[in-house]
């Protein structure tokens, strides 16, 4: 079916406009070949919105962002050492964009697949034995809750300082979390490892059972619950058993940078940002390496395929997610790599042709 699909691109900083080029690139490509109309429209944010309005995230942006059907973003920030934003107040340098349009977007639902490919079993720092079985799994992390947004207060009594951080989750947040997850698992190998530590925390004990309760809303779908400490030592010992890894914020914050560590190549990593709707904000999990900005040598992969879980999630156009999936893995197989990931016999090749030779193999 034909659609017109509304995109907010925000390009950002360092190599951020460069990659979101190549993903427009590839976008463009599917549009054609599948029938479909890509409508873009840029906005300012982090650095480059503070050299032109003097805030990283203007309130015109933001409701440009929400009038789309989704956003594309490529990376925020600067060098913290000796750009000029950092000498701002914290709520005036560009990071603060980021967390400022989370907000208004209600993006409560972050997702970090971590995919090791055949051709980069050997950027991977696990065993042998293990890396052969590869993995590809994907880490829904609650957003927007628990320990990072409770009230958090320093207390001196006696002379003796003290500190407090809330935890805090109440069951429609943890409910609308489990349902993202286990939707998503539907449009995977339909397996959620629910992760909490319920045998300490409270919070966990209401976790496990709001998502045992909607659990029961699909049949389909394999559940499983895990302790925080033993994932943590499962994502090392065998990340192939893991499909869609559930859990809450801090849990998710911590498991989805050892994920991504595992693969080995941080630019290939898509992520994504939903809220209680199909929108979301789509953006690689890499940063905006000043160091390499305008020099072409920027891999691309990450941001297009964050483009492609656009297209699988907020307009469900799994067909088209796919061939951009199998074109990043047809052209790993032929040998062609970025700087980041290069290895021994491969052909190096630059951030604008990594773009072309996967919008080739689309079409």
């Amino acid at each position: 079916m034909k659609m017109d699909l509304k995109i907010t691109c925000i390009p950002g900083d360092g190599i951020g406009p460069e990659i979101v080029a190549e993903a427009k690139k590839i976008l463009d490509v599917i549009a054609k070949r599948y029938g479909h109309n890509m409508h873009y429209t840029d906005i300012l944010m982090g650095g480059a919105s503070i050299d032109v309005h003097g805030v990283p995230l203007t309130e015109e942006a933001v409701a440009v962002a929400k009038s789309a059907d989704a956003v594309l973003m490529g990376s925020i920030g600067g060098d913290t050492t000796t750009s000029p934003w950092y000498k701002l107040a914290p709520n005036l340098r560009p990071e603060a964009g980021l967390l400022a349009i989370r907000k208004e977007l209600n993006l409560f639902a972050n997702l970090r697949p971590a995919v090791l490919y055949d051709e980069l079993v050997g950027a991977c720092p696990l065993k042998e034995e293990i890396s052969a079985a590869g993995f590809d799994m994907l880490i829904m992390r609650e957003l927007t809750g628990g320990l990072y947004f409770g009230e958090k207060k320093i207390l001196e009594e006696n002379g003796v300082r003290s500190a407090v951080d809330t935890l805090i989750y109440d069951e429609h947040e943890i409910r609308r979390i489990a349902i993202k997850g286990f939707d998503i698992a539907m449009k995977r190998r339909k397996k959620v490892t629910s992760v909490d530590k319920a045998n300490v925390l409270a919070s966990s004990r209401l976790w496990r059972s709001v998502v045992n309760e909607v659990a029961k809303e699909y049949p389909e779908v394999t559940l499983e619950h895990m302790l925080v400490d033993n994932c943590a030592m499962q994502l090392v010992k065998d990340p192939a058993q893991f499909d869609v890894i559930l859990t809450e914020n801090m849990f998710g914050d911590i498991l989805s940078d050892e994920a991504s560590m595992v693969t080995g190549s941080i630019g290939m990593l898509a992520s994504a940002s939903l809220n209680d709707t199909k929108f979301g904000l789509y953006e690689p999990s890499h940063g905006s390496a000043p160091d390499i900005a305008g020099k072409d040598i920027a891999n691309p992969i990450a941001t297009i395929l964050s483009a492609a879980m656009m297209l699988r999630y907020s307009f469900d156009l799994d067909c088209e997610a796919d061939a951009i999936e199998n074109a990043v893995r047809q052209v790993l197989k032929d040998g062609y790599r970025t700087t980041d990931i290069m290895s021994d016999g491969c052909k190096q090749v630059g951030c604008r042709e990594m773009g072309t030779l996967l919008a080739e193999r689309i079409n």
